[in-house]
């Protein structure tokens, strides 16, 4: 079998989805390694650190002429979708959730879609796979590198001869990996962490890092499946807005984390709460996208600078901005899987694995998720844009 790194083009893009210290392991399973030409520049690693590896560096026509899987970080484009041919498959972040249409492509040309970001994520022997938690740890540590360069002040209390300078008051809104990473590195900075969650299993979690975790009057259990939060209702999301509001309003820097998979992220803080902060505070949202951002007023890619003196920076794509360590992470979450998922110098896509089942979205000509099924119906779509 061979296993073709393709380059990424995505804006912005600066991973790749093998190292070299990662291609030992696959070799030893008969594995050949391809490398497309200029794969790992946006990670600082040269064509000759793969070579040196064993792995061939080819021209991007050669890579999938001959690579029985092509690997990626990123969904590919429809040019590189395209490139891809019948009994050929693709593994990487596909996001099949917010993109159900290349997947019907990718079922319609042949092709075996697996996609790293339909782990499941609560199963114990999965977790050297979970490549959303591993790039979701770069982006809440990256998060509030942004936010303490964006605030004007120190984060730790200092003592100096020209006075005292007050620690940072910082909120976390959303206590899963992103958030976990972000509380540590806040306390690490001398930050005064809060942090805030709709499911009340973080509170220890929270706990546990020097944060404190706070609770509203009007708490509300919203533990959903797999390990992320369900989405509040109407009702359930006015009750604690007010409330939230409040918090939001004592802070000098809120860091937002809180995302739902394939669905439009959960809106935290409101215009009305932006309002209430002090001038200089800041807001970095973690969550911006096309499909909007747990701030009301966040621009994704874009640093917003608000009547009252807010600043809200809305990265998109924080792991790409730490290209060298996202990749090692992710190379070894990938790894992992084929290494599951290859038998004999073949994938093992049998739909009753309960890995090989979940992660492959399309195979044989047919899509395989039902997510995506349903996705793709009149009535996903427009559930989906809701």
């Amino acid at each position: 079998m061979k296993i073709g790194v393709a380059r990424e083009t995505a804006p912005g893009e600066r991973r790749v989805a093998l190292v070299p210290e990662a291609l030992g392991k696959l070799q030893a399973a008969g594995i050949d390694i391809l490398v497309e030409r200029g794969a790992g520049l946006g990670a600082l690693i040269p064509d000759s650190a793969y070579a040196d590896a064993g792995a061939t560096v080819v021209s991007t026509d050669d890579l999938y002429a001959q690579a029985d899987v092509i690997a990626r970080v990123q969904k590919p484009s429809p040019a590189e979708a395209r490139q891809l041919r019948s009994g050929q498959a693709v593994v990487g972040l596909l996001q099949p959730l917010l993109d159900p249409g290349l997947m019907a492509e990718l079922a319609k040309a042949g092709v075996t879609a697996i996609s790293l970001d339909a782990i499941p994520r609560t199963l114990s022997r999965a977790q050297t796979m979970d490549a959303l938690s591993s790039q979701a740890n770069v982006g809440g540590y990256k998060a509030v590198l942004i936010g303490a360069n964006a605030f004007g002040r120190y984060f730790p209390l200092l003592t100096t001869a020209a006075g005292t300078a007050k620690p940072a008051n910082v909120l976390i809104l959303g206590i899963g990996v992103a958030g976990l990473q972000a509380i540590g590195t806040a306390k690490r900075l001398g930050a005064v962490v809060k942090a805030y969650d709709v499911r009340p299993e973080t509170k220890e979690q929270a706990q546990s890092l020097g944060a404190q975790f706070v609770t509203l009057k009007t708490q509300i259990d919203a533990t959903g499946a797999g390990g992320y939060a369900r989405e509040l209702t109407p009702e359930e999301r006015a009750s604690q807005q007010a409330e939230l509001n409040e918090v939001i309003g004592g802070m000098d820097v809120v860091i937002t984390t809180a995302q739902v998979p394939g669905r439009k992220p959960p809106v935290l803080v409101t215009a009305d709460a932006v309002s209430k902060m002090k001038p200089g505070s800041v807001i970095v949202d973690m969550a911006a996208s096309a499909l909007g951002g747990n701030c009301e007023l966040s621009k994704a890619g874009e640093t917003v600078i608000t009547e009252n003196l807010v600043t809200i920076v809305s990265p998109e794509n924080l792991p790409a901005s730490m290209p060298v360590g996202s990749s090692q992470f992710y190379a070894r979450n990938l790894s992992s899987l084929v290494l599951q998922l290859v038998h004999d110098g073949a994938l093992n896509v049998d739909p009753a694995d309960e890995i090989a089942g979940p992660v492959t979205i399309t195979h044989g000509g047919e899509i395989r998720s039902e997510a995506v099924k349903k996705l793709l119906t009149p009535a996903g779509s427009a559930e989906a844009r809701a």
